[in-house]
C-alpha cells in the first residue's frame, strides 16, 4: 500500500426529513445564494423545504445550471456572488449543480481569469463556503473537492480539485430521489459503479481494506441498482444507493492505491463533442477498455471476477472474459447502452475523440500511463 494522508471534512446529514437541518448548519448571519438547475426541485417539493429552512437568512437564488455545467453560466453566478457580497453557497441538485457551485466558490474570489483554474491548473487559494442538498446520487461530489466544468464554445470538459471547495455539509434524504426519471437513476448507478472501478481495478498493492470496501460497494450497486428501477418508492433501496454513491468517491477507497480514470478522460471527450450523458460515455468506454487492458489489469480482473461476480473455475481467461461480459450486461440491465453505435455515432467519432485527447494532452492515461492516443483509438474501435 502506498503512503497517504486522508481527511474528509464534509459533514453528512443522512435520512428522512433532514432538509430542515439546513437551519442549524449554515453559519448564522450568512448571506446565501441558492443554486439549482432547471427547476425540478420546485415540482418535487425540495425547493419549498429548502426555502422554509432559509426563512431566517438573507438569500438570493440562481437557477439554470446545466447538466455538465457550463463555464459561461457559472461565471454569471460568480459575478452575482461578487456583486451581492454572498458569503455562503447552497447547491441543491445533483452532481452538476454541486460541481458548478464548487467552481463558483473558487471563481468568485479568484484574481485573474477564472478559466485558468481549469485550463492551467491555477491554484485555488480561497473559496466561498458551500453546502449542498443532494437530489441525485451518482457522482459523489457532495463529499469531495472535485469539480468538472464544460466550456461549450471550445468543446472542453475540464476538472479541478481543491480541499477548499469541499462542502461544509451534505444533506442526503433518499426520499427526494423517488421522483427521479428512470434514466437518471440508471445513470447514477452506472456512474457510481465506475467511480469504484477506476480506483479498484488497476493492480495489487496489498490493500485488502480498500479492496474489500470497493468490492462491497460494487456488489451493493449490482444488487440494489435493478431494484431501484423496479421498486422506485422503496426507501431502503434508494438509501443504499445514495450512500454507496457517496462512499464511492469520498476519497476513502482510493487511499494508498493506484487509480486509473482513463475511462473518465475518454468519456469526457465524448460528452463534450457529442452531448452524451456522462454515465452513458462511461458505459461505452469501460468494457472495451478492460478488454484492451486485460493483460495490465490481469490480477485485479481475476480478483474482480471471483469476488464480485462469484466466478469459479481454473480457466483464468474465461473468468476475465466473463467478468467483462457481466459488467457490460449489468449496464445494459440498467438500461444504459454500451456501444457507440447505440447512439448513432460512426467511426468518424473515434478520430474526433482521439484528436481531442491529443489536443488536451491526454496522451498517457491509465494507472501505468500506457493508454496513448493509439491505444485509445483501439479501445473506441472495440466500443463501436
Amino acid at each position: 500500500m502506498f503512503n497517504f494522508s486522508f481527511q474528509n471534512p464534509t459533514k453528512i446529514i443522512f435520512g428522512k426529513e433532514q432538509i430542515a437541518a439546513l437551519t442549524n448548519n449554515i453559519p448564522p448571519d450568512s448571506k446565501v445564494l441558492l443554486l439549482y438547475g432547471a427547476g425540478s426541485i420546485k415540482r418535487n417539493g425540495v425547493y419549498q423545504q429548502v426555502t422554509a429552512a432559509l426563512s431566517d437568512f438573507t438569500w438570493l437564488e440562481f437557477s439554470g445550471i446545466e447538466p455538465n455545467p457550463s463555464f459561461e453560466t457559472l461565471m454569471q453566478a460568480a459575478d452575482l456572488v461578487r456583486r451581492e457580497k454572498i458569503d455562503f453557497l447552497l447547491a441543491v441538485g445533483g452532481g452538476s449543480v454541486i460541481d458548478g457551485a464548487k467552481f463558483i466558490a473558487a471563481a468568485a474570489v479568484f484574481e485573474g481569469d477564472a478559466w485558468q483554474i481549469l485550463a492551467e491548473g491555477a491554484k485555488v487559494t480561497s473559496a466561498i463556503s458551500l453546502g449542498c442538498v443532494l437530489t441525485l446520487p451518482a457522482t459523489g461530489t457532495e463529499s469531495n473537492g472535485n469539480s468538472v466544468v464544460t466550456r461549450y464554445e471550445t468543446q472542453q470538459k475540464l476538472a479541478f480539485s481543491s480541499p477548499l471547495v469541499y462542502p461544509k455539509f451534505a444533506i442526503l434524504d433518499p426520499t427526494v430521489t423517488f421522483s427521479l426519471p428512470v434514466k437518471q437513476v440508471a445513470n447514477g448507478v452506472v456512474d457510481a459503479f465506475i467511480h469504484v472501478i477506476e480506483q479498484y481495478l488497476t493492480y495489487p498493492v496489498n490493500s485488502p481494506v480498500q479492496d474489500r470496501f470497493a468490492e462491497g460497494l460494487l456488489q451493493t450497486l449490482i444488487e440494489q441498482g435493478p431494484l431501484a428501477l423496479s421498486q422506485p418508492d422503496d426507501y431502503d433501496v434508494r438509501a443504499n444507493i445514495m450512500w454507496a454513491a457517496t462512499m464511492a468517491l469520498n476519497g476513502l477507497i482510493g487511499q494508498g492505491v493506484p487509480q486509473d480514470w482513463s475511462t473518465h478522460m475518454i468519456g469526457h471527450e465524448l460528452t463534450a463533442c457529442y452531448g452524451l450523458d456522462h454515465a452513458q460515455t462511461l458505459a461505452i468506454v469501460l468494457p472495451a477498455l478492460l478488454q484492451q487492458q486485460r493483460r495490465q489489469k490481469r490480477e485485479k480482473l481475476l480478483q474482480y471476477g471471483r469476488r464480485v461476480w462469484q466466478l469459479q473455475g481454473t480457466n483464468e481467461e474465461h473468468i476475465i472474459d466473463q467478468a467483462i461480459a457481466n459488467t457490460k450486461a449489468f449496464f445494459q440491465q440498467m438500461g444504459v447502452p454500451t456501444q457507440l453505435a447505440d447512439y448513432d455515432l460512426s467511426a468518424a467519432a473515434i478520430d474526433t475523440v482521439v484528436a481531442k485527447l491529443v489536443q488536451h494532452k491526454m496522451v498517457k492515461l491509465g494507472e501505468h500511463g500506457d493508454i496513448t492516443p493509439d491505444v485509445a483509438q483501439q479501445i473506441l474501435q472495440q466500443a463501436m
